[in-house]
């Protein structure tokens, strides 16, 4: 099941929605988004603020934030929770060296009460590197994260 058919199951009247996309520095959220959207992606930089990008599709406005991932930039994440209504987490599937980082980082995000009843997308990008993280072994990571919070 694709995100857009779990936000238009959970918000059948709502035609706009705000995506928050966050991740690790250099997981690739801006790539992502700029891909998307139909953007060259050979003039990417670090992300130190935010994008905004709005997308419209089958009659749902998008406004998707790409947050910046540098560790210096992450206790600012906080300030764009406010009325999210899926969350992209990006995982760098080739980045094993911080991998403990990123369980640490996506475990402070779902205790967090202002995205309580958010969609959360698990995006597990650079599967084509060599030596990536499998889409099992991101998933294991998650269900360990998620278990636990309890």
């Amino acid at each position: 099941m694709g995100l857009l058919t779990i936000l238009k199951k959970n918000r059948q009247n709502e035609k706009e929605m705000r995506i928050l996309m966050l991740g690790l520095d250099n997981a690739g959220k801006t790539t992502i988004l700029k891909r998307i959207n139909g953007e060259a992606i050979d003039t990417i930089s670090p992300t130190l603020g935010f994008n905004i990008k709005t997308l419209e599709h089958e009659g749902f406005k998008l406004n998707i934030w790409d947050v910046g991932g540098q560790k210096s930039i992450r206790s600012y994440w906080r300030n764009y929770f406010e009325q999210t209504d899926a969350l992209i987490w990006v995982v760098d599937s080739a980045d094993r060296l911080r991998l403990g980082d990123c369980k640490r980082e996506l475990g402070i995000l779902l205790q967090e009460e202002r995205l309580a009843g958010a969609t959360l997308l698990v995006f597990a990008n650079k599967q084509d590197i060599s030596g990536a993280l499998s889409e099992a072994e991101i998933k294991n990571m998650i269900l360990r994260v998620i278990i636990g919070l309890f």
